[in-house]
């Protein structure tokens, strides 16, 4: 099958291969002519939004692009390659690890290609399908299929904080629906380079959009393509349609799901930057007709254990959503969440970005007086937050106050009364208790649920020099463990001011944030806890990406490996190289290539 490249400019021909350490100037004035000066950003304080990470990683970067369109994409990163220069791809950077920021030096120019500027979609089949593009949100595909009463993969969560579609792919990120485990697709559009330096523009995508690059990406993006073009029985799949098997076995040996399970590495899914996704093809679901909210409570870990092993292995139905949430960290989503909580309910998620763009400019604000806190935006925000009322449903303060443990259990049609019964007959006394939500309470927990993530990172900013670093984990158990609730031995547990607990009960996944005592040696206290992981069978990130906290583990190296073999795309993910061509030879110059595409699947 013959795949298309990017041929290198006449400019870049004629001189041969690049001066990577001189190519500076000659790189941005060809990437201004594609995007224009508006879309181009160089120096530290008008790239520092994007090159910063939501909650890890930063670096410096030669520009960051903002390309408008698949078209512009593409020839960015043509012209990347043809430079000899690092590409590291991004959207909302949302992420919790680093994994679409630089991070630290590189032996070559990085440029960030933040694509949130391509926010379009496209439904096919009636809705069953969604072809979604770099900057889309998940938030945006719920509202496309609303009136349609479809949603996406993931609708709680993820959703809130605006994170895209493309980022759940590529990391395996799973999300909180215990019915559908990782975002997976098979279905994909996207550009690689090859082991010569060709750039190749790869369909995948089950959709026929001829053999010239440019028109069929223009094509795509216009939605100029007929039913009849869109294959439908090549028994390539849009999501993950095992898990709901996957996850019922709970005396299974293994977790349910984690970053780096080689069943979910293909192509896109798992790349994690590694080549350049520009379309993804996705599976919607149908709305539940009616769904209930159980809030529960116990003190007694081992009810809940119980309840996990019944619900999976013997209700007909499974859960909708099953979050875990510690007393501790209830505490601190409850203080140090407040405020993104009412972000959340009273504008929106679709409005929650304009957000994030006045925070990084009051922070960058506060860099330039040096009298002002580099945590600007945090301080005056939790200052706000004290003004506001108490923002929690009554009833759950009260479990608050009972319980230690707690459980947001979400039911659809069948599986409410099944989840009645059961909580009815084993739970309503002392040792454990559960009450039906209404709608507002529903709402609320889960909310009060999902802002636990950035309330440690709150905590933090709030108490900084009183407290150290934090450690998060982000940790898949094995489906037959029992003793879920973790015991430090007493030479950790001395180094940790807060532990917050967190996560998504059914597939046995857990978020552990540890709020180190001021210092404390983080990289210590971290070593020292994967150690227990591993004793106990667990994997991690369990649905995060590795960015540049965790080692890859060789399957997801070679992963890495395999679809960027001269390592242009977000090189040093995992731990891995940073070298040009993994270390090996020079990397060569970009090659020739026809004008044509792979639409086949390899």
């Amino acid at each position: 099958m013959s795949e298309a490249s990017h041929p290198r400019d006449a400019a870049a021909t004629s001189r041969g291969i690049v001066d990577c350490a001189a190519v500076d100037e000659g790189l941005l004035s060809r990437l201004r002519a594609i995007v224009g000066p508006r879309f181009l950003l160089t120096g530290a304080s008008r790239t520092r939004p994007y090159t910063t990470g939501y909650r890890y990683g930063s670096g410096a970067v030669a520009a960051v692009v903002l390309p408008g369109s698949l078209v512009e994409l593409w020839q960015t990163l043509g012209c990347c390659v043809a430079c000899g220069a690092i590409v590291i791809m991004q959207a909302a950077n949302t992420g919790l690890t680093g994994g679409s920021t630089p991070d630290g030096s590189y032996d070559r120019p990085v440029v960030l290609i933040n694509a949130k500027r391509i926010r379009i979609l496209h439904l096919i089949g009636d809705g069953r399908q969604v072809v979604s593009f770099p900057g889309t949100t998940l938030h945006d595909i719920e509202a496309a299929l609303r009136p349609l009463r479809r949603e996406p993969h993931s609708v709680i969560g993820s959703s809130c904080i605006g994170a895209s579609v493309f980022g759940g792919i590529c990391n395996n990120s799973g999300g909180s629906l215990v019915q559908r485990g990782p975002a997976y697709t098979e279905y994909a559009l996207f550009a690689k380079v090859d082991e010569r330096g060709t750039l190749q523009l790869v369909n995948h995508l089950g959709i026929a959009l001829g053999s010239d690059p440019e028109i069929a990406l223009e094509r795509l993006e216009a939605g100029r393509f007929e039913p009849d073009e869109i294959e439908w029985n090549d028994n390539r799949r849009a999501s993950d349609t095992s898990y709901v098997d996957h996850v019922r076995d709970v005396d299974a040996p293994t977790p349910a799901r984690f970053n780096a399970d080689p069943s979910r590495l293909y192509e896109a899914s798992g790349s994690a930057g590694k080549l350049a996704l520009l379309a993804a093809r996705t599976d919607t679901f149908p709305v539940s007709n009616q769904t209930a909210v159980f809030y529960i409570g116990t003190n007694d870990a081992a009810m809940l254990t119980k309840l996990r092993r019944d619900i999976l292995a013997g209700f007909s139905a499974l859960p909708v959503v099953g979050e875990y949430m510690h007393r501790e960290a209830y505490d601190v989503a409850a203080r140090y969440g407040k405020d993104s909580f009412a972000a959340i309910r009273w504008l929106g998620t679709n409005r929650l970005h304009f957000l994030f763009a006045a925070k990084s400019r009051v922070d960058a604000l506060a860099r330039t007086f040096p009298f002002l806190p580099a945590n600007l935006s945090d301080r005056l925000l939790q200052g706000m937050s004290r003004l506001l009322l108490q923002h929690l449903p009554k009833r759950m303060n009260l479990f608050r106050d009972r319980f230690e443990h707690h459980l947001i259990l979400k039911m659809s049609d069948d599986g409410i009364g099944e989840a009645r019964a059961y909580l009815t007959e084993h739970f309503g006394h002392a040792a454990g208790d559960f009450f039906e939500c209404t709608g507002d309470e529903a709402e609320k927990a889960l909310l009060h649920r999902f802002v636990a993530a950035g309330a440690a990172i709150r905590f933090q900013a709030i108490h900084r020099g009183k407290v150290g670093d934090i450690v998060a984990l982000d940790v898949a158990l094995r489906r037959d463990e029992r003793n879920w609730v973790e015991k430090l031995p007493g030479e950790i547990e001395e180094n940790i001011a807060k532990k917050l607990y967190y996560g998504h009960f059914f597939c046995h996944v857990f978020h552990q944030d540890y709020i180190l005592k001021a210092g404390a040696d983080a990289h210590a206290v971290e070593e020292a806890m994967l150690e227990l992981l591993d004793a106990r069978g667990a994997e991690y990130p369990a649905e995060h990406n590795v960015g540049h906290c965790y080692p890859a583990k060789p399957v997801l190296a070679e992963h890495y490996r395999a679809l960027d073999p001269k390592n242009i795309f977000n090189p040093g993910i995992g731990k891995t190289s940073r070298a040009a061509d993994w270390g090996g030879r020079a990397p060569l110059p970009a090659a020739h290539a026809p004008q044509q595409i792979e639409e086949s699947r390899s």
